[in-house]
């Protein structure tokens, strides 16, 4: 009898995170429309995240932004992980696939055989996209190159930070590609529904 209570509890917890979780991305949402100007990592409160609101297919986000040439864009995969890539024209995106080929693709491609339903733009809290020509070039540049690819090594994530650095800086998640691209533009990063 006391596995059901478990699972009641369990369930419980859950509930809780998630609404806490909404709760904390509509307060974001609220600050962003009330704060005007745009968000620089000195503005940051000691502890605070420079990532304000985290790509989901789960919770709403309410901006929608176009994109532009040289942006960070990215899918979920298994409601766990995230896919990135960078924007370079109307209908394509360069990325680094799970077989370690550099290539183009169209939009609807990118989330195809993905978990992601939508694709997110990193954008400052004024929604203007933080996007480099010269990355979206680099990018192309090596566009059907083959690397090594491995999943905390050479991923998708370092992909897009060497096409905007050129430094051979590890990057091994999600998260470590979201503190390096606030820093380089002075952002707080806020990832938007792409309206392509």
């Amino acid at each position: 009898m006391p596995l059901p209570l478990l699972w009641i509890g369990a369930a419980a917890v859950s509930a809780l995170a998630v609404k806490s979780a909404s709760d904390d991305r509509k307060n974001q949402q609220f600050k962003r429309s009330r704060y005007g100007k745009v968000q620089r990592l000195i503005d940051l409160d000691r502890h605070e995240s420079p990532i304000a609101i985290y790509p989901s297919d789960y919770f709403s986000t309410e901006q929608r932004v176009k994109p532009k040439v040289g942006a960070i864009v990215c899918c979920g995969i298994g409601g766990v992980l995230d896919h990135t890539g960078i924007w370079v024209d109307d209908d394509t995106i360069i990325e680094l696939d799970g077989e370690g080929l550099i290539k183009p693709i169209s939009v609807k491609r990118f989330t195809k055989e993905r978990s992601g339903k939508h694709i997110f733009i990193a954008c400052d809290s004024n929604a203007i996209p933080l996007a480099c020509e010269s990355a979206a070039e680099q990018a192309i540049s090596q566009i059907f190159q083959a690397r090594k690819y491995h999943v905390l090594d050479n991923n998708c994530h370092q992909f897009v930070w060497q096409c905007f650095e050129g430094k051979d800086k590890k990057v091994v998640t999600f998260k470590d590609l979201n503190h390096c691209l606030a820093k380089k533009f002075n952002r707080k990063i806020y990832w938007d529904l792409c309206d392509c």
